[in-house]
């Protein structure tokens, strides 16, 4: 089994409500979403949850191998199909057989193998190249792409017949930024796996500053270039360090009414202005009665987030201290914290015991 489906976002956690419908159904699969989303994490979940988990997951990238290597690479080939052909080869069709092939990146495949690959997912059938035999093949075949299909059919790059055979099940995956709040159960995963990987190093995990930061970036290589960050860090150790060199122009959007620094002056410059619900949120942290050039100084994005997140960690840990007597050591283990952490917390936020 490979890397889990992390996430706790609705959108995760339809994926694996779809992946346990449909694992043991064979029906083709059509994973799509942005480079680096985690397509194949979801296209290995499918195969671990199904009764193929026992037989040959077979991956092939159809971007990465000119059309001719590709397609002796699916398909087989006999000895002599070809210069270089010394000996008969099984291709990836025939490895596959009875459990997964996953076609990675199929929106890249040339447009001379797609009627050929039409014709396998129709009979089930293929030739290895210099072959006149015909081979039957039982796979369950599970497609990815970072492309739009629909677009690719009407720029006539990808054959229509084709994505109809692939797409009985679609599973679109949203990119990281539609799902921040996975981003801090990815991390956790990420930082324990690599931690075991280089125990020689000295990682650590954000703290809450760099933590709401890495939330608030617009990661555009998505899981893939937070697993990177990580793994930097674990050989840095400075989060400050590999934050600052995160491209500038994926950081979050300024705060409402801010744009390079300086305030809009077509936006209200009172906050009596903003929806109530939002107010009544903003008037915990900032005091919304000074005048409006007084306000907006005050204002400053990670100040809140850090006075929030203190917030809802302080009643987080009452609330269990609360519900288990008091006792610290079983608190500790329901918060997933040590028992020295959680002392440091309680006298941070002042958070003590009745007096009885």
């Amino acid at each position: 089994m490979g890397t889990p489906l992390i996430g706790v976002s609705k959108s995760i956690l339809k994926i694996k409500e779809l992946i346990n419908h449909v694992a043991n159904t064979c029906l083709n699969v059509l994973i799509t979403g942005e480079t680096g989303v985690g397509k194949e994490v979801v296209a290995q979940s499918l195969y671990a949850e199904s009764a193929r988990s026992s037989k040959n997951f077979v991956k092939i990238n159809c971007a990465a191998l000119p059309e001719t290597l590709l397609e002796s690479e699916l398909y087989g080939y006999e000895k002599g199909a070809f210069t270089g052909a010394h000996r008969k080869r099984p291709g990836k069709f025939q490895t596959a057989d009875k459990g997964v092939l996953f076609l990675d990146e199929i929106g890249d495949m040339p447009m001379a193998l797609q009627s050929k690959m039409l014709h396998v997912l129709q009979s089930g059938e293929f030739s290895p190249l210099g072959s006149d035999q015909e081979f039957k093949t039982d796979v369950w075949v599970i497609a990815a792409t970072n492309h739009n299909l629909e677009e690719s059919i009407y720029k006539k790059t990808f054959r229509e017949d084709l994505f109809y055979r692939l797409n009985i099940i679609k599973i679109d995956i949203p990119p990281l930024r539609e799902r921040k709040e996975d981003i801090p159960s990815l991390i956790e995963y990420y930082f324990r796996l690599y931690k075991s990987e280089y125990p020689e190093n000295n990682g650590s995990k954000p703290d809450s500053d760099i933590l709401a930061k890495l939330i608030n970036y617009q990661w555009p290589g998505n899981v893939r270039q937070l697993q990177n960050c990580i793994k930097k860090q674990m050989i840095l150790n400075s989060w400050e360090k590999i934050f600052e060199e995160l491209p500038r122009e994926h950081h979050e959007v300024s705060p409402h009414g801010q744009i390079n620094g300086k305030i809009n002056e077509t936006l209200p410059l009172t906050m009596s202005e903003f929806p109530t619900d939002r107010t009544s949120i903003i008037s915990e942290f900032v005091d919304l009665s000074t005048s409006s050039d007084k306000l907006f100084e005050d204002i400053s994005l990670k100040k809140i987030k850090k006075l929030a997140s203190d917030r809802v960690e302080k009643e987080v840990i009452t609330f269990v201290l609360e519900k288990v007597g008091w006792n610290r050591s079983r608190a500790a283990k329901i918060l997933k914290i040590s028992y020295k952490t959680l002392l440091y917390k309680m006298n941070e936020f002042e958070v003590f015991p009745p007096v009885k």
